[in-house]
């Protein structure tokens, strides 16, 4: 693995086997925007809407929370695909060019957590969709089958993107111009008042979303022929197919008045619905392939000597294990766990690399650890929970009294949202933090 985004000459057009190997560059914008399309068009687009849409009690609030959510994180995204077109590093092994070699272990090892859970839920939601328009009893061999599959793209990763521009593209892209037509048929319903939480929440969850692939980027975009590519690539492809995803599941909301737990259900029993939601079922494959896959690419950022193919075989075993044991669970939650840890973290690293490093980064084993992103990386972090601190048990008691502390008792402004709050903060902190740091080396 080098430094630097110098292209590889090994005729080998796979991803390498271990991590020290340059990475072929294949991909040019259209690979990486139907790549990224395909991972934004999910079926937890639908369920994520609808949240959205039960969190502003609005139609039109809710679209509108949905575009400024997925664009925030869509801009997110990009700027975190530029780390692995760069250096050619995948993505945790691209922080070492922020937190040092050693300092790179602790956001791997949450991104190896959250990865595994985003493969398990993945697999969990395809069998859901698969018994929906089937039986029950048929859930087991569902989550067998999309545990194999995913894990069988994993060990031959550009090789499915190859695929998935050639094929399931088009197929996907029908499907979708049919259910959105299906949904917009229908007359619309005053949305219900029950769990409205308000505007900026709701922008929270979208971005969220987004963002919960940041991590990831790079481990694709190292294979990327230039940093215009991987940007865009990955910005417009997965930012507008997961707002238009997002807007389903608002619409779906408003005219089939469905909520979060049964809006696949309600989308399947739609005319020809389950054929539409049949195709994208086998295409919600890809999205489980890239979170096993990213999950093998940041244990190399631990063990990097080993064959990335046993790798992806033992996560794809343990998540398809797990699809088959555990339940859904609070995906709500997830989801703002998911933000409140990586918001910040690649806030911080999007202003260190572009603005304090100048886009000169360390990748190497020998990177030194460096206190000024890891501060401001906290800095974000604590900023995100204390304006939304979530209702994970043992966890939220915490920084609500804090909250309460700091507003004096009083609720948190609307008008004040935990995504845009923590990347201020934290892209702030970081341009601070790197310039202190550089005047102390001077």
């Amino acid at each position: 693995m080098t430094t630097t985004a110098a292209r590889s000459t090994s005729t080998d057009t796979e991803a390498p086997l271990v991590l020290t190997t340059d990475a072929p560059r294949t991909l040019g914008f259209l690979d990486q925007f139907t790549l990224w399309g395909n991972f934004g068009i999910s079926l937890f687009g639908p369920v994520t809407g609808a949240l959205v849409a039960a969190y502003t009690g609005s139609l039109v609030k809710g679209l509108l929370a949905v575009v400024v959510g997925c664009g925030i994180g869509a801009l997110v995204l990009g700027g975190a695909a530029v780390f692995g077109s760069q250096t050619g590093a995948p993505a945790m092994a691209s922080l070492r060019g922020l937190f040092g070699r050693r300092g790179s272990m602790a956001p791997t090892v949450l991104n190896i957590a959250q990865n595994i859970g985003w493969a398990t839920m993945e697999i969990i939601v395809i069998s859901a969709a698969a018994v929906a328009v089937t039986s029950e009893r048929w859930r087991w061999l569902f989550v067998i089958l999309a545990g194999v599959i995913a894990t069988a793209m994993a060990v031959r990763p550009l090789g499915s993107v190859k695929l998935l521009r050639k094929f399931m593209v088009w197929l996907v892209l029908i499907a979708s111009v049919y259910l959105f037509v299906a949904v917009l048929r229908k007359p619309v319903h005053d949305l219900p008042q029950d769990s409205v939480f308000g505007f900026w929440p709701a922008v929270d969850l979208a971005a969220a979303g987004v963002v919960s692939f940041a991590p990831l980027a790079a481990d694709y975009t190292r294979h990327s022929r230039t940093n215009k590519a991987a940007f865009a690539g990955s910005a417009l492809g997965y930012g507008l197919a997961a707002m238009l995803y997002y807007a389903l599941g608002v619409l779906a909301v408003a005219t089939l008045q469905t909520n979060s737990t049964d809006v696949i259900t309600a989308l399947v029993t739609l005319p020809a619905g389950a054929i539409a939601l049949f195709v994208l079922l086998v295409d919600e494959v890809d999205e489980a392939y890239a979170n096993v896959y990213s999950t093998t690419m940041a244990a190399h950022n631990l063990i990097g000597h080993l064959d990335r193919r046993w790798i992806s075989l033992v996560i794809g075993v343990i998540a398809t294990g797990l699809a088959l044991l555990v339940d859904l669970g609070n995906y709500t939650q997830f989801l703002y766990l998911i933000g409140s840890v990586f918001i910040p973290l690649f806030a911080v690293a999007i202003a260190d690399f572009f603005l304090v490093s100048k886009m000169r980064w360390d990748v190497s084993d020998t990177a030194r650890f460096r206190w000024p992103p890891a501060l401001a990386w906290v800095c974000g972090f604590v900023a995100y929970q204390l304006v939304n601190p979530g209702t994970v048990e043992g966890w939220s008691p915490f920084w609500m009294d804090l909250q309460s502390r700091l507003f004096n008792g009083q609720p948190v402004p609307g008008w004040l949202g935990a995504t845009y709050t923590s990347i201020i903060i934290s892209m702030l902190a970081a341009i601070l933090f790197g310039r202190l740091g550089k005047s102390r080396a001077r």
